[in-house]
């Protein structure tokens, strides 16, 4: 394990998605920065849509020191001014990418949580912070990390990226598609339908421009979550997937040293939500890593009779 870790920090950018990925950079943007955060701790992967006037942030929230990620909620006015901050979702097992959107009159989380083994529909029974399991959505042997819901010409579709232990030496994008958000789910039989480390991990909301689907996806050739760029669906049906992906989306200097990397470029009404990265190497940080390591050297030391 590396010894830099990521830092991550999540902002609003007030422009739409579209506009966005049809410029193919940040550059000239507002953005409102969520606050400081503590020490060894980051936000990532912001989800997020407007309820009665306020702008509901979700995100991970994480800390180095416990490795458990959670989902926070950020709650603005319409003018980005922060109202709130709560806790709304926590599980003994990570939580990370809160992927919150509306459907037949509800409001559903689909968070990335591969550690428990299956991937778990939520619905909100108190929005934004009470919410039960509705479904678990089937995929076979595969365990979807990121897996993105989107409706699209009659049809729920899913893209993830399958957990993979050792890790996989290269990407895979893979889709599954069903009728109903809760069902029944097919695995597409092209699967994967994407292999490469450039263009395959789901990293935020799709979306149509010139009739044709539209992922961001995160590249991650010389790092995890180095950057984000669009993936083009030229051909999306039950039976085939045609793509090929667009230049990656190129961030302000002005957000130094949050500048190593994107993954996550997700529409939120008019506005994106979007978390940058820089690399920590702490005193902290290595003080940490060493009582790791001795810890684990510790638990494989045999106990005396």
């Amino acid at each position: 394990m590396g010894l830099r870790k990521d830092i991550w920090r999540v902002g609003i950018v007030d422009s739409p998605l579209c506009a966005i990925l049809e410029h193919g950079t940040l550059e000239g943007l507002p953005v409102v920065w969520t606050p400081p955060m503590r020490s060894f701790c980051f936000r990532a992967d912001p989800f997020g849509l407007w309820r009665d006037g306020r702008l509901y942030v979700f995100v991970e929230d994480y800390d180095h020191r416990v490795r458990v990620g959670s989902i926070d909620v950020f709650i603005y006015d319409a003018a980005f001014n922060l109202k709130e901050q709560r806790k709304a979702l926590q599980t003994p097992w990570h939580l990370s990418y809160p992927y919150v959107f509306e459907a037949d009159g509800q409001t559903w989380m689909l968070p990335e949580a591969h550690h428990s083994g299956r991937l778990t529909l939520y619905r909100a029974v108190s929005f934004p912070d009470q919410w039960e399991e509705a479904a678990v959505i089937p995929l076979g042997e595969d365990i979807a990390v990121d897996a993105t819901p989107f409706f699209h010409d009659g049809l729920w579709w899913l893209f993830y990226t399958p957990a993979r232990r050792p890790a996989a030496p290269v990407g895979e994008l893979h889709i599954a598609y069903a009728p109903d958000l809760l069902g029944p789910w097919q695995r597409h039989p092209s699967n994967p339908v994407r292999l490469d480390n450039a263009s395959t991990r789901p990293g935020g909301t799709p979306c149509v421009l010139g009739g044709k689907v539209v992922l961001p996806v995160q590249d991650c050739t010389h790092t995890y979550g180095g950057a984000i760029r669009p993936l083009i669906f030229d051909e999306l049906t039950t039976q085939k997937v045609r793509t090929h992906a667009g230049p990656v989306i190129r961030m302000p200097a002005g957000y130094a040293p949050y500048t190593e990397g994107m993954h996550t470029l997700a529409a939120a009404g008019n506005v994106t939500l979007i978390d940058v990265k820089y690399t920590n190497l702490s005193a902290h940080g290595l003080g940490l890593q060493a009582w790791r390591e001795v810890k684990k050297l510790f638990h494989k030391i045999p106990s005396r009779a």
